[in-house]
């Protein structure tokens, strides 16, 4: 593992039979994992150049238990790692050698379905594509659809705040939560936001959402519901240039056209899809744009007819529009396996996140191609193409001497030239430990604190996911807080000025 991560604490590791023999008291029966073998699956998540067995793993099946875990790990000093489906890219679930994994699998229930209010409450192992699948037969659907969906959780979905083909016109995770059962490290159980759509008082969801398990553990997610759209219909368009492509999509928005979904595939993504889904891409073209419109029927025809024109005007070689449902679904299904798809490319692949303006495309892919040739690197592209949010892939073996290495450092060039051109650091995978070194070429050192500031709030003793997100995280005392427990200040008996 080319990657730092905090030294293990001999003290915790030299507790840990104690430390299991509580947890199975907690969580009894085969709640509990603590065998070598047995704890190679969580050794990473969908991050898997780094990997690192944790010291134990816990399944619980209800809150109280999740509450009496952390509050024990609070009072002896252990970390912990809260874990979903483990689909993370960034790193996010990667355990520690010297904390509990506590997995949220088991947390897996439908708890209620409200039509009348257009919302859903779920737990947090309930999968992203589950939710849909709950409550499609009354005609509804959750919308945040990331590629990952047959498989994430809508927990982990929380932590990262992830996206999906459909979040540039209906929005990510935080768009689409009302609101959370959450329990922290000190094992109290609060609510936040709620069934009504809008919650008084700070907006704590806000920040809940997108703080991969740095905060608290989330135990029920309230999530909104939409109706199934009378039409959707999918638009098909090769390009003879990516930089084609990138204007088409920016004259799009630009026209105040806002799909449903505006999806961009390079040629090395678009024949990788095409030959492991068998969908009918053209394989002629260097850019493939899926351009998804839905709502009323003659409104769906009306903007078909708009985004052929401005494709047409931007020289597309090729386009087709959905005949049916069937079709539709056909153009995505290649999207969809675009990742796994790639994987057929090459042994190994590094799978990156970053936002940029939409303007700005062209420039990033053209740079993109330098390092490609700089690194010895090979280079995919799948991504958001409506909202600038990029998925490079960079192939690699790491049976080979120094190609990881090669493939971090390439990696973190493509983030950085995401923040020269007025972008950000991540879309929707979140930082974790793939973009924590990263945080200084986006934030100055006083956001950095402030924003650390805002984890000793909720975690005093930093004992939630540690060696994440933050490059160097200080300790509470250091960034000049103190922290109120039940109105309680410590040492109540020292004078206050």
């Amino acid at each position: 593992m080319s990657l730092k991560m905090p030294l293990p604490d001999q003290r915790v590791l030299a507790r840990r039979d104690e430390i299991i023999t509580t947890l199975r008291r907690i969580v009894p029966g085969e709640g509990v994992i603590d065998q070598p073998h047995e704890l190679r699956p969580f050794e990473s998540d969908g991050l898997t150049a780094y990997r690192q067995p944790p010291m134990v793993v816990v399944l619980p099946e209800t809150v109280e238990q999740v509450a009496t875990i952390l509050a024990y790990c609070h009072k002896n000093n252990v970390k912990v790692v809260p874990r979903g489906s483990g689909t993370s890219l960034s790193g996010g679930a990667l355990p520690l050698a010297d904390a509990v994994l506590l997995g949220m699998g088991k947390f897996n229930r439908v708890l209620e379905v409200d039509y009348e209010d257009r919302l859903a409450v779920v737990q947090p192992g309930v999968t992203n594509l589950a939710i849909t699948k709950a409550v499609e037969g009354e005609g509804f659907y959750y919308a945040p659809d990331p590629s990952s969906q047959i498989a994430c959780s809508i927990g982990g979905n929380v932590a990262e705040n992830s996206g999906g083909v459909h979040c540039l016109k209906y929005g990510l995770t935080t768009n689409n939560v009302l609101g959370v059962e959450f329990v922290t490290m000190e094992g109290e159980i609060l609510r936040i936001g709620g069934k009504a759509l809008d919650a008084p008082g700070l907006d704590l969801l806000g920040i809940i959402v997108g703080s991969e398990g740095l905060l608290g553990v989330v135990t029920e997610v309230t999530v909104r519901i939409l109706p199934k759209p009378e039409t959707a219909r999918a638009l098909l368009i090769g390009f003879p240039t990516v930089e084609s492509a990138g204007q088409c999509v920016a004259d799009t928005i630009a026209a105040g056209i806002i799909p449903a979904g505006m999806e961009m595939m390079d040629r090395p993504a678009i024949h990788a899809a095409e030959a492991f889904v068998k969908v009918g891409y053209p394989l002629d073209v260097e850019a493939l744009l899926i351009v998804e419109l839905d709502g009323p029927g003659a409104e769906c025809d009306h903007l078909i007819g708009e985004v052929e024109a401005i494709a047409r005007k931007n020289g597309a070689v090729t386009l087709r529009a959905s005949r049916d449902e069937a079709e539709r679904l056909a153009f995505w299904a290649g999207r969809k396996a675009a990742f796994p798809a790639v994987g057929r490319l090459s042994p190994d692949y590094y799978c990156m996140d970053g936002t940029i303006p939409r303007g700005k495309l062209p420039r990033v892919l053209q740079r993109m191609n330098e390092l490609s040739a700089h690194y010895g690197l090979g280079v995919a592209n799948v991504f958001h193409a409506g909202d600038g949010n990029l998925h490079p892939l960079i192939l690699y073996d790491a049976n080979k001497p120094g190609e990881l290495e090669r493939a971090e450092d390439f990696g973190a060039d493509i983030l950085r030239l995401c923040v020269e051109v007025g972008g950000v650091l991540t879309g929707e995978h979140g930082v974790g430990v793939e973009k924590r070194d990263l945080m200084p070429d986006m934030f100055s050192e006083g956001d950095l604190r402030q924003q650390q500031r805002l984890k000793c709030a909720f975690d005093p003793e930093l004992l939630l996911n540690p060696g994440k997100v933050f490059p160097s995280l200080h300790r509470c005392a250091e960034l000049g807080r103190m922290h109120v427990h039940r109105g309680q200040l410590p040492f109540p008996e020292l004078p206050r000025f």
